[in-house]
């Protein structure tokens, strides 16, 4: 059996997925009348799952594993760096602060636009979706480091 670039992407779906459900095991599920914390987190994983066994068995129609060009390969770690480091300080900043840097970062460090530009944007776009999810879906956001 040729090793295919989706054997291996599946595999690594179907591990995420089930480190999913590791992870929030001590979440409760509740009922599908009134579900729980870990109701969501088991959804999108089992779906995860799901998509990665059917990644790995239409495998055969994709490339081979070994014939992968890398050379984007640096611009994935740099955003997963500048994502790990929102993650991390999301507690401390609060959202306001830690999305319009992230979304800063990604577009002026990697995306090379212009920086006032990408601020203006990046102050936008995180304003809105905060309004969102405060006034509209009434979900309790920590804005900054002196709220809450």
């Amino acid at each position: 059996m040729n090793l295919r670039a989706d054997h291996v992407a599946g595999a690594t779906f179907v591990i995420f997925g089930a480190a999913i459900i590791a992870l929030s095991g001590d979440l409760p599920v509740g009922r599908l009348s009134m579900p729980g914390s870990g109701f969501l987190p088991m959804i999108v994983a089992t779906l995860t799952i799901v998509f990665g066994a059917a990644l790995v068995l239409r495998a055969g129609e994709s490339g081979r594993f070994s014939e992968v060009d890398w050379t984007d390969g640096k611009h994935a770690a740099m955003v997963t760096i500048i994502t790990i480091a929102a993650i991390s300080l999301y507690t401390y900043l609060g959202y306001i602060i830690t999305m319009t840097l992230m979304v800063i970062a990604l577009l002026v460090l990697i995306e090379r636009r212009n920086p006032l530009r990408a601020a203006a944007y990046g102050a936008t776009l995180v304003l809105v979706t905060y309004a969102c999810f405060v006034l509209l879906l009434k979900t309790p956001l920590p804005a900054s480091p002196f709220s809450y």
